[in-house]
């Protein structure tokens, strides 16, 4: 009785958490019951950043699989290049994976590929890390059943696109040199990473670097902002959190 209680009670965080991360509104009945799944089934935590929401669709992540493999006591993970699929020269890798869930288990394989063509910019040059990645999630996943796709896995689809309000930004500098692009990309990957409001992350970097508009703040001010925003979300994401939702209720113009 415990145990079911304390499964319902996974749920009901599970919910409530997503629900004040992503609105209530964006919702729909059918992802709340695959999220009901995904917590009843593997324990998979949304707040410990095992579950993404992206484009109507839930993603598990490679915390997520390493903390389930934790969980269920997995035997170990063996990953090995595939050498006639790579070519270093241009960046382009393959791995296959082979996760043991016991002592007696003849292995779940996964394989992995990544080239600059399939993955994000905020990532590229790290192509052998992440095709090594997406390997070792394709095997967790297929070793514990889990249907749903890693994000690791989606790649340069995982692109935000640019909005309107990527032009308050400071615009990019005559040189060339891409920095511009460089810290729009890190912001739009810290909030899709941490799941937090793009409004109310706009309003808390007006404050941060006291201006009336992001349009003028400097590209310094803008680059402090993205990392002090990335290094409180990886050490205490609950208490940035706090620190947005005290936005909330702003007019949205004001920022």
């Amino acid at each position: 009785m415990d145990k079911k209680n304390k499964g319902r009670r996974d749920i009901d965080k599970n919910i409530s958490f997503a629900k004040s991360v992503l609105g209530a509104e964006a919702l729909s009945p059918r992802l709340l019951e695959q999220l009901r799944e995904l917590t009843r089934n593997f324990g998979l935590s949304m707040q410990s950043g095992d579950l993404l929401s992206l484009s109507g669709g839930w993603y598990v992540t490679h915390t997520g699989l390493i903390r389930l493999a934790a969980r269920k006591r997995c035997r170990g993970i063996q990953v090995q290049p595939i050498s006639e699929f790579s070519d270093a020269l241009n960046r382009r890798y393959a791995f296959k994976a082979t996760a043991y869930k016991s002592r007696t288990c003849a292995g779940f394989v996964g394989y992995g590929d990544a080239d600059p063509s399939n993955v994000s910019t905020l990532v590229q040059g790290a192509e052998m890390r992440v095709a090594e990645t997406r390997a070792v999630n394709r095997a967790l996943r297929k070793a514990y059943g889990i249907g749903i796709c890693s994000i690791e896995e989606v790649g340069a689809r995982a692109e935000p696109p640019q909005s309107e309000e990527s032009k308050e930004l400071p615009p990019q500098p005559a040189n060339g040199n891409g920095s511009g692009r460089t810290v729009r990309d890190r912001l739009y990957h810290v909030i899709r990473l941490h799941q937090l409001d793009p409004n109310l992350v706009k309003s808390y970097a007006t404050d941060f670097c006291s201006v009336k508009t992001l349009r003028d703040a400097t590209r310094e001010q803008v680059e402090n902002f993205v990392a002090h925003l990335s290094d409180w979300a990886e050490k205490d994401r609950n208490a940035l959190l706090c620190q947005l939702n005290s936005y909330l209720g702003q007019k949205e113009g004001a920022a």
